[in-house]
């Protein structure tokens, strides 16, 4: 099975929106966007992102949050136009989760406007062990060949400068369900969500950006023998082994779609797997150049 993996899109679509929407968290996020993120991400480069995946003609396409920048309905409008237009892809072929940035404010949260523009991409084959996570019901699962996709949310809104995400007890426990059943158990475990599992934070870094329940995650995929953790959110390409009791996860993370940057291993780009019967898995990055509109292949750095 063959996935394509891209994350942060950090589409920004901001005309015609009042002044008033950016009485809150969005006015750091404005100023941030002024004094440095505006110059560097291009949503021009997630558009030829997403056309090189729908040539690519991959079996499915992993989404790992912050398709927006600041969570406004003129964003949420962008990134489905790119999933339904450039990647023109059936949304059972597509699994998305959000990011801290599609949860900016409290108010997307309780509008549930992630769960109203993706609602077709959230549909899950078990939607019986889904729980309300706040931006939808998760975990969503897609059962595919051997491979059992499942996405978890991260994305909580948080006070200005904090960017950190929490599953909760509710969706851990919906996940417990998920992996003991046996259409899950007898696939390779595909996880995804927005937030790095592993990252060896300080614990207030981790309190600050990070997934703050990450210890009690890694706790339930301790019986889990083989398959992989997909994550953004670091701007980063970076993978690394994650061991089990029963086996071992690779954990890769996918830089920013957008992102302007003189490293190769965080300019703009995705990810692709190829995953065998096994569970083995090949781990490519492609990295866009915008020169000539191309991409060439990099390997994806190994972090211990």
């Amino acid at each position: 099975m063959k996935i394509a993996h891209l994350s942060d899109l950090h589409l920004l679509a901001l005309q015609g929106v009042p002044a008033r929407r950016f009485m809150n968290k969005r006015f750091t996020g404005w100023l941030n966007l002024r004094l440095k993120r505006g110059s560097i991400h291009r949503s021009e480069y997630v558009r030829a992102i997403a056309r090189e995946i729908a040539r690519l003609d991959v079996d499915h396409v992993v989404v790992t949050g912050d398709l927006t920048n600041l969570a406004l309905e003129s964003e949420y409008e962008l990134a489905r136009e790119l999933f339904e237009k450039e990647l023109g892809l059936d949304p059972s072929r597509i699994t998305i989760v959000p990011g801290n940035h599609d949860m900016y404010t409290r108010g997307a949260m309780a509008s549930r406007r992630f769960e109203r523009y993706f609602g077709l991409w959230l549909e899950s084959d078990l939607p019986e062990l889904a729980v309300d996570a706040g931006a939808g019901r998760f975990p969503v699962v897609k059962l595919r060949d051997g491979v059992a996709i499942v996405s978890l949310s991260s994305a909580v809104p948080r006070l200005p400068l904090v960017a950190a995400g929490e599953l909760g007890q509710a969706q851990r426990d919906a996940l417990a369900r998920v992996l003991a059943h046996p259409e899950v158990t007898r696939r390779a475990l595909v996880l995804a969500l927005h937030h790095p599992v592993v990252h060896g934070w300080s614990r207030i870094k981790t309190h600050l950006e990070g997934l703050r329940d990450t210890t009690e995650l890694l706790a339930q995929l301790q019986d889990v023998p083989r398959g992989l953790l997909l994550h953004g959110h670091l701007h980063r390409r970076i993978q690394r082994p994650v061991p089990t009791s029963a086996g071992k996860l690779l954990q890769v993370g996918a830089t920013s779609a957008s992102l302007r940057h003189d490293d190769p291993d965080r300019m703009a780009g995705f990810n692709l797997y190829d995953l065998d019967a096994d569970g083995g898995t090949r781990v490519e990055a492609w990295v866009y150049s915008p020169a000539d509109g191309t991409f060439h292949l990099e390997s994806v750095p190994k972090h211990v």
